[in-house]
């Protein structure tokens, strides 16, 4: 039996100390918040997504984005079957709803960190809040303890790193892993935001605040490469674009626009018409419509919010009438239909991001156990990896499966 500690209360951290005292350990938790689990109360806006029921082979086939295969073992050892089992084995019922996203019935992300305190208590975890860790402690290659903040210090066999990235920091978030990575010889990815929102350049795109598009397809081209596109719901902010789509471009593309600078974004609001069919249609409205401004025109085809915008950008003028657009105004009004078209100049920070991607290169830890190949007696789950992965329950489930992985492996 070795002692344990674990750096870090929120999902990896918790999960990794259960398993680790599943396997007889004695285990001890530290972390500098009040309460375990900070980050899990705001997943999901308050109700906790927790894991996704869609198939493994699923999770490998887009939804992993940096560095899947190195997830293969966590996932496998520790499935979103077994997470959904665990939460409903100690007290938090769940369900599955739209895009296989699970939930806790009660709709209380408080269920699922219930859920894994119980989990602790019965394995008898000890748990140390307010007690923020300020380094690793070690010898020869081998962990020795770590040293809190405080001064003092704790001996053990063995750590476990689940100090989160740098998203959310108020939840505690702070990027502490990354320094005692550094510290120790670990080399870091540099970190960035992702699932975030963009930042856009033109002025029309603030006038849009609020409006949300659905079934649309986001382009986003770095030249004239098509960088990433796909289909889905948008919604535009007073600093730029966000909801479904833009965040998970955002973690695909992140470190381009850091390259590039800058990315061209198009959306195609008709995505589901042919351009034969955009054109009939356009001609239907027109003849149905004859008398009516170019702009009340388009009020039948577009959102309310969005018609003055749009009419601007096509340079004809608003009160012309619908039976005078000629073939030229037809093909500008198609153009942009297809082709709605802003620039993209940044991502929003760290306390808008809802997963951080970069943190300790993979590299650097054995995908077997979640042991640091450098450092005998210290392991590293969750959001502290460079791993993540698209919204709907995935990076919570990667932090489950990695922190159950490295809680068992402990000798």
């Amino acid at each position: 039996m070795s002692i344990v500690a674990i750096i870090g209360g929120g999902a990896a951290g918790m999960m990794a100390a259960y398993a680790a005292g599943q396997s007889g350990h004695q285990v001890h938790l530290f972390d500098g918040n009040e309460k375990l689990g900070k980050k899990i109360y705001i997943t999901g806006k308050g109700r906790c997504n927790f894991t996704n029921a869609i198939s493994l082979e699923e999770y490998f086939n887009g939804k992993l984005v940096t560095n899947p295969k190195f997830l293969y073992s966590a996932l496998y050892t520790f499935s979103n079957d077994m997470v959904m089992d665990f939460m409903e084995q100690h007290g938090c019922l769940y369900k599955i709803e739209r895009g296989d996203r699970v939930f806790p019935v009660s709709d209380h992300a408080s269920d699922v960190t219930m859920a894994l305190k119980r989990g602790m208590e019965e394995v008898g975890v000890s748990v140390h809040l307010n007690n923020k860790v300020k380094s690793i402690l070690t010898k020869d290659g081998c962990v020795q303890g770590i040293q809190l903040d405080c001064g003092k210090t704790f001996a053990c066999d063995a750590v476990v790193l689940a100090t989160g990235g740098k998203s959310y920091p108020t939840t505690g978030s702070t990027g502490d892993g990354y320094r005692f990575a550094t510290d120790l010889g670990i080399d870091v990815i540099p970190p960035r935001p992702a699932l975030v929102p963009f930042v856009t350049k033109e002025g029309f795109v603030p006038l849009l605040q609020g409006l949300s598009l659905r079934n649309v397809t986001l382009s986003l081209y770095d030249g004239n490469k098509r960088v990433y596109s796909e289909f889905g719901e948008m919604l535009f902010t007073h600093f730029g674009i966000s909801g479904p789509l833009v965040l998970t471009a955002a973690s695909y593309v992140g470190k381009r626009l850091e390259s590039s600078g800058s990315l061209r974004c198009e959306i195609d609001l008709k995505p589901a018409l042919s351009d034969e069919q955009l054109d009939d249609r356009l001609l239907r409205e027109i003849s149905e419509n004859g008398s009516k401004s170019f702009r009340n025109y388009m009020a039948k085809l577009l959102p309310g919010k969005m018609v003055d915008v749009f009419v601007d950008l096509t340079d004809i003028s608003p009160d012309k009438k619908a039976r005078d657009l000629t073939a030229a105004d037809r093909e500008s009004i198609r153009r942009w239909l297809r082709h709605f078209t802003f620039t993209i100049t940044g991502l929003r920070g760290f306390k808008e991001a809802i997963v951080t991607q970069g943190g300790i290169s993979v590299k650097e830890i054995d995908p077997s156990t979640m042991a640091v190949k450098k450092c005998s007696g210290l392991y590293a789950c969750g959001e502290v990896l460079d791993v993540d992965a698209v919204t709907g329950g995935f990076n919570l489930q990667i932090a489950f499966s990695t922190g159950y992985l490295a809680g068992i492996s402990i000798e």
